[in-house]
């Protein structure tokens, strides 16, 4: 046995649609512009390759929970995602290949604070800590299985903010974990933010934020 320095931290784990068994997170990747309005809300008007940010696994926060305004913003936002749960290692895969990597998927909130993001757009500077801060990662039971096939939408203390059909995305799964292996080793545990649809906004003190996918359980968070 390695002797420690110190103890290390737990493993991050998400629960597991109807299972007592929980899904150990790894990594996670987030993928920008992945839906044409969103692209166009923040910006830009072409489609373009996909691109990747991340968060670190001890970002995740499971749904129902209730979590502290992140400090260094007066604009978070929500954005409301599907999450891909990796099961299968593999690199410089096809999108054939990348299907069969995917273990399973989930709702997600990739918590934004975006007036960070604005400066280090501005300043060409790293996305960082406009993406990766605490608490940043929301998300849903996972559901092992196929893709469901139905819509996205996220509610801010009831109204929709967001919603649009999964099959709008730009780029499918299979082509993002393709693309992805093309420039790191995937693993069981990855967890892939597959993107945002237009809508995304503000989140204040005392709001509620749900994140509904037809076939998954809802990712759902409070600001205190």
């Amino acid at each position: 046995m390695v002797a420690l320095v110190f103890p290390a931290l737990p493993t991050v784990t998400l629960p597991v649609t109807g299972r007592a068994e929980r899904f150990p997170v790894r990594r996670i990747f987030c993928v920008g512009r992945n839906y044409a309005e969103h692209a166009r809300e923040m910006g830009a008007d072409e489609r373009e390759a996909p691109f990747f940010f991340t968060k670190p696994a001890d970002a995740v926060v499971e749904s129902g929970s209730r979590i502290p305004y992140p400090p260094a913003t007066t604009n978070l936002h929500h954005e409301g995602e599907l999450v891909v749960a990796i099961g299968k290692a593999g690199k410089m895969v096809s999108e054939a290949e990348a299907q069969a990597m995917i273990w399973g998927h989930a709702a997600g909130n990739d918590l934004t604070r975006r007036d960070l993001q604005a400066e280090a757009k501005e300043r060409r500077r790293p996305w960082d800590m406009a993406k990766g801060f605490d608490k940043s990662a929301v998300v849903g039971a996972i559901r092992q299985g196929a893709l469901p096939d139905g819509r996205l939408r996220c509610l801010v203390n009831g109204m929709v903010r967001q919603e649009a059909a999964l099959s709008e995305m730009i780029w499918s799964p299979a082509a993002i974990i393709a693309a992805l292996s093309q420039m790191v080793s995937l693993s069981p545990g990855d967890l892939i933010f597959t993107g945002t649809p237009a809508g995304v906004g503000p989140l204040n003190r005392g709001d509620s934020c749900k994140v509904e996918i037809e076939g998954l359980q809802p990712a759902t968070v409070t600001i205190a």
